[in-house]
């Protein structure tokens, strides 16, 4: 089975609210429990920085949102699940995409044009506060997607411009360096519940409408209290199109729970025994959360251990990754020799490859040597070149964990790069059919 590699990120900038656990946390950690997916989360730190210049604010916002992910049941066992600032070839892959981005392109990005549209109704010059992280902002989310190879990138209707960027981006560097980009594809899921805020707007901390996911029980209740209702007296039919208090609702409970509301709705249920009722509901449902927040809260040693070990195993991907790129554009060691027309239309097609051979003790062998001439990987004797080339299929077919036991790592080798050059081999074979 294939597998498909999604990503999502989350901007550090505030406190999850139930509209966040509904619309992105939820579903995105049900996914992850898929078979043939591999998921990537991450805390966009560095995105912050363009949002919010209060570094109290993004350090605590970080402490949040990694606990809500982790209380929400997200098994950091069974994803990759990092902090972008702990990924130092990200930046450098900014620069690199970059230099092959045109300014057209960016200029057409939607935040940017917003800004210069807000500086133009207020009579202001249009780049006037703009700064160049707003400008180049999708460079720097093209650089996270690319990266780690994504197939695919939820998103919402708003952020499908920025996947399209990040293929644009790919694209670019793919026809100018070789086929090194996976070229990602934007996932819009129609079903994603939107939850409304206490005044029935969309719930964001842009309106100060939101109730915290993990507040705590008191709070809640409050909350909820508040959210707006008309004036329709106990006994009065009301009506469930446009009640804030029923989405929500709606968005925690099962069909049949949602169908035997709307009968009360029907039967004319007073507005304060509805919000009671959302209150038991939400409250049945997040209060086991809160408690693994609450805990995950109070040992911000162990988050931060969580989220170092899940940008080791980030690196193990993107280390070897940023060193073909380097390689790719000329950024190498002089010790390899000037590159001429001929070497660097090589270095554009350049692909990793398996050698087998003879030694004096009769025994057929075999090696993975990278693209840039590195030996990855080792193989022990065979009786016969048949076996050693069969054991070569077996290895591209099933991963190196079919021949753990005949094969071996060369010193400064990860397994993530040996899985990365069986993967361009793969993808090479395909494109040739």
């Amino acid at each position: 089975m294939s597998t498909t590699r999604f990503l999502t990120g989350i901007t550090t900038t505030g406190t999850p609210h139930l509209g966040n656990y509904v619309g992105s946390i939820r579903p995105s950690v049900q996914a992850s429990l898929r078979p043939g997916v591999q998921s990537f989360y991450f805390l966009a730190d560095y995105h912050a920085l363009i949002k919010c210049e209060d570094p109290v604010r993004i350090q605590r916002s970080t402490l949040e949102i990694a606990a809500s992910w982790l209380a929400a049941g997200l098994d950091p066992e069974k994803v990759v699940f990092y902090r972008q600032s702990d990924i130092p070839e990200i930046p450098e892959l900014t620069w690199l995409l970059t230099c092959v981005t045109g300014k057209g392109l960016l200029n057409r990005a939607h935040a940017y044009k917003a800004a210069q549209d807000k500086n133009q109704a207020a009579g202001r010059e249009p780049d006037d506060g703009v700064t160049a992280g707003l400008f180049m902002y999708p460079v720097l989310m093209g650089a996270d997607i690319l990266m780690f190879k994504a197939h695919k990138v939820p998103v919402g209707r708003d952020q499908v411009q920025h996947i399209e960027m990040a293929r644009d981006m790919g694209a670019s560097f793919n026809h100018l360096y070789g086929e090194h980009f996976v070229l990602p594809e934007a996932v819009i899921d129609e079903h994603v519940a939107t939850l409304p805020g206490l005044d029935g707007r969309k719930m964001s901390k842009s309106y100060d409408n939101t109730i915290p996911l993990f507040c705590s029980r008191e709070q809640l209740r409050k909350l909820i209290q508040g959210i707006v209702t008309d004036s329709r007296a106990p006994g009065e039919p009301k009506d469930t199109e446009g009640s804030a208090l029923f989405q929500i609702y709606q968005a925690f409970a099962t069909p049949e729970q949602t169908e035997a509301l709307r009968q009360a709705y029907a039967a004319g249920i007073a507005w304060g025994d509805a919000k009671q009722q959302l209150f038991e509901h939400v409250d049945g449902i997040v209060a086991p959360l809160r408690e693994r927040y609450e805990a995950l809260i109070q040992d911000p040693a162990r988050i931060e251990a969580t989220l170092l070990a899940g940008a080791q195993r980030a690196r193990e991907m993107a280390t070897p990754f940023l060193r073909e790129l380097r390689a790719a554009v000329g950024l190498r060691s002089l010790a390899q020799g000037s590159s001429n027309a001929k070497t660097a239309k090589a270095a554009k097609t350049a692909l990793p490859a398996f050698k087998q051979y003879r030694e004096k003790d009769g025994k057929f062998y075999f090696k993975l040597v990278a693209a840039d001439g590195r030996l990855l990987l080792q193989s022990t004797g065979f009786d016969a070149p048949k076996d050693a080339g069969q054991a070569i299929a077996l290895l591209q077919r099933e991963g190196l964990g079919a021949l753990a036991e005949r094969c071996t790592l060369t010193e400064g080798a990860a397994q993530a790069e040996v899985q990365a050059a069986l993967q361009a081999l793969a993808e090479a074979a395909v494109a040739k059919e």
